[in-house]
């Protein structure tokens, strides 16, 4: 029983520790440059300033050695300008070798100090990870690029072209070479398996015919070299087939014949790989493409099903005058029933860090639809949630600061009980679908005929309700009766209500002598806004 006592009273100790280490051991700062060392800090701590500093030199030194390629190339190779390129462009090479090397000798294993290990497996573990390091994909970019120090590999020159690749600010959100390079990194055993099987059948292949028609052979000679049949075999293998090498044995055809057929399965492999592993990571550029639009003034559409596309035909009809971009922003991929006219952008609306795709700094409006496949609290739930993180994503960008007109958000609820929540958090407009739906059917019976008035009344390019400024040729303050008079005479138009400055909500129907002061609105019922505002 002691014993059972003693096990257990360890066992919460050991639990209390874990407790006090996890949440109130503080936070160790940021290693400076000094701390983590200057080279490594240099080529592998992108928050330092001397990794900024040296980053900005190399590409210097990147655009300066594509210029001098491009220089290049209108000068005689023999001339003393030519050969003045060619002793920068040494240089620059150098330079080019010199910052490979420090790259990779200051590479730190991540894994290094997580265990205890004596000074030979620590030797033998950095060695390891250093070779994989520099076997990654961006490493071997910076190899290819100082190739051309050997004078035989001069006319690899044209490989530095690929340490643009490293620019890191072209793709914010989806970049999609560093999705390459992820792929490969998580499907490697996958490429290795398909270079296996090309590599054995090449080799194979081509020894094959080495031995059949090569200087070994008792038959005809074909080929010279091992070199010679790993050639054929590989061009043989990827249905390439140059024809500067022809078996001409019946047993070296059959070895032939079966590299095509074994060509095809190769290919077949490849095909399935690329399209599981780098397919999704080179579409993703689309979510680029909207961000680095030059679009504004646009409506985005938050959240999608088909149920909503009769809200696509409306806002067709309501702003097809105006010219202006629609953008649907929901996940998954464009479904088959959306127009060609609207853009869609595959994404989060409840993640601030997908915002940025739809340029939403730049929008006029934001409808918010409610997701009819779930229970009304949880798609009213969705909804606010959003609204709030539209909201927050102006804030924290400062963008809500700098519109010289707010963001208008509209909202859509289904639950009534959920309206001042939404309201809450930021919406401008809440449209209560449900309980509007049913109020017209519970008052048509009441007074019939109402629900087709008020039908037509919401539908475009009819008599609709408009809220409009005071137009500028009538001088405020004024009685209500004036304004309406001069609206009607003027425009048109049929005024109904007001809009004042200060007021909680609207007045609908007032009398003639109320006062309209300056900063009004006008409640008006027309076939159109006198006022056409910018959307």
């Amino acid at each position: 029983m002691e014993s059972n006592v003693t096990e257990g009273t360890r066992r919460r100790h050991a639990c209390n520790s874990f407790d006090e280490l996890l949440y109130t051991t503080p936070v160790k700062p940021r290693r400076t440059a000094q701390q983590t060392g200057i080279i490594h800090a240099a080529f592998h701590e992108p928050e330092t300033q001397v990794y900024r500093v040296v980053q900005g030199f190399v590409w210097l030194l990147i655009t300066g050695s594509i210029a001098l390629i491009t220089a290049g190339l209108f000068v005689e190779p023999d001339s003393p300008t030519a050969q003045l390129l060619i002793r920068i462009d040494r240089m620059v090479l150098w330079i080019f070798l010199a910052e490979y090397l420090l790259r990779l000798i200051s590479f730190r294993p991540p894994g290094l100090e997580f265990f205890e290990r004596t000074p030979s497996e620590r030797l033998l573990f950095s060695l390891a990870k250093r070779l994989g390091y520099a076997l990654s994909p961006l490493m071997l970019i910076d190899l290819a690029t100082v190739l051309a120090l050997a004078p035989q590999l001069r006319g690899l020159r044209a490989l530095r072209l690929l340490r643009v690749l490293r620019f890191p600010r072209i793709f914010r959100r989806a970049n999609p070479f560093k999705g390459v390079m992820l792929s490969f990194r998580e499907n490697r055993l996958m490429f290795a398996f398909g270079l296996l099987m090309v590599s054995g059948a090449t080799a194979l292949g081509g020894l094959t015919l080495f031995l059949i028609e090569g200087p070994l052979a008792k038959g005809g000679k074909t080929i010279d070299s091992l070199g010679e049949g790993l050639w054929w075999a590989l061009v043989t293998i990827t249905t390439v087939g140059y024809g500067d090498i022809v078996p001409t044995s019946l047993v070296g055809r059959m070895v032939g014949g079966v590299l095509m057929i074994s060509g095809m399965f190769t290919l077949a492999l490849f095909a399935g790989i690329v399209s599981q592993t780098l397919l999704r990571a080179v579409l993703s550029i689309r979510e680029e493409q909207f961000r680095m639009s030059t679009y504004v003034n646009h409506v985005v559409v938050c959240g999608y099903d088909p149920g909503a596309r009769m809200l696509l035909d409306a806002l067709l009809a309501e702003l097809g005058a105006h010219g202006a971009t629609v953008v649907l922003f929901a996940q998954g991929e464009r479904p088959a029933g959306v127009p060609l006219e609207f853009t869609w952008v595959n994404g989060d609306p409840t993640k601030e860090s997908e915002l940025d795709k739809v340029r939403l700094s730049h929008a006029a409006a934001v409808i918010v639809v409610g997701n009819r496949k779930v229970l009304p609290q949880q798609a009213d739930a969705h909804t606010i949630l959003t609204v709030f993180t539209l909201r927050s994503f102006l804030e924290q960008n400062g963008a809500a600061a700098r519109r010289r007109n707010p963001l208008h958000v509209v909202a859509e609820i289904l639950d009534a009980e959920n309206v001042a929540h939404a309201q809450t958090a930021g919406a401008d407009e809440v449209i209560e679908t449900t309980r509007l739906g049913f109020s017209l059917l519970a008052h048509s019976v009441v007074a019939p005929g109402t629900a087709a008035i008020l039908g037509r009344m919401a539908a475009s390019r009819a008599h609709s309700l408009f809220v409009s400024e005071v137009p500028p040729d009538l001088e405020l303050p004024a009685t209500f009766a004036r304004v309406a008079a001069h609206l009607k005479s003027a425009h048109g138009a049929l005024a109904i209500g007001l809009r004042r400055p200060g007021d909680t909500e609207d007045l609908l129907n007032p009398s003639d002598d109320v006062s309209v002061p300056k900063g009004s609105r006008v409640v008006y019922l027309a076939d159109g806004a006198y006022c056409e505002e910018e959307i």
